[in-house]
């Protein structure tokens, strides 16, 4: 038998001749408090991101890319990383072919061991997209896959995120119900709030430490 199989009979053991407590449960508890009209989440969500210095865009789906464009080329920027396998990523990649000048259009399509160095200083800026996003703490939602892996919204100092307007939530339970977590969660899912911050001893606020020095949200009207 091994070792696994010891322990969980062991405690399967322990259980015998005992009772399940109730489920008492208050669902109000974790929403009541957290609840907003749907025409203020997004408000709620841009005052809390925006202190924390994010900088935020409403704008229509059809827009989004040349507002990528915009935002790399006002920076000096000579590249980003996209995932080409995603709807986003598609559109983006269209729009670039049309596009004169662009950056340069990096695709995450290898083992991180094999182009480490220039992942991590050499990419000047991503585009990912998110499950959605919570009004009560002013998060980002991202659930990190195959085609967009945790490191794309990690390592550049630019993150530029999209977020459909109709997928911001009022609190994380509801998001949690919605997406039906319960059934399964992934491997690693992000809560993004603002860029990468800390302090030293003496609490001076620095920006990029363990990550993005910028964080970009662009609110994608529906229609």
């Amino acid at each position: 038998m091994s070792a696994r199989s010891n322990i969980l009979n062991k405690l399967r053991a322990g259980l015998a001749g005992t009772t399940p407590r109730p489920d008492d449960f208050d669902e109000a508890l974790v929403t009541r408090p957290w609840q907003y009209a749907p025409e203020d989440r997004i408000t709620r969500l841009r005052s809390l991101m925006e202190a924390v210095h994010t900088e935020i865009h409403q704008l229509t789906t059809e827009q989004w890319p040349s507002k990528v464009q915009e935002l790399l080329e006002s920076r000096g920027l000579k590249n980003v990383l996209y995932a080409p396998g995603t709807e986003h990523g598609k559109q983006l990649a269209e729009h670039w072919q049309r596009a004169e000048p662009r950056p340069e259009l990096l695709v995450y399509d290898r083992p991180i061991e094999e182009w480490k160095e220039e992942l991590f200083w050499q990419v000047d800026a991503s585009v990912t997209g998110t499950v959605g996003g919570i009004a009560a703490t002013g998060s980002l939602v991202l659930w990190p896959n195959r085609h967009e892996p945790r490191l794309m919204s990690l390592l550049p100092p630019l993150h530029i995120a999209l977020l459909k307007a109709s997928e911001v939530e009022d609190n994380l339970y509801g998001m949690m119900q919605k997406h039906n977590w319960s059934a399964g969660l992934p491997t690693n899912l992000l809560l993004v709030s603002g860029p990468s911050k800390t302090a030293d001893i003496e609490q001076v606020l620095a920006y990029g430490a363990h990550g993005p020095k910028e964080l970009v949200v662009l609110i994608l009207e529906d229609g």
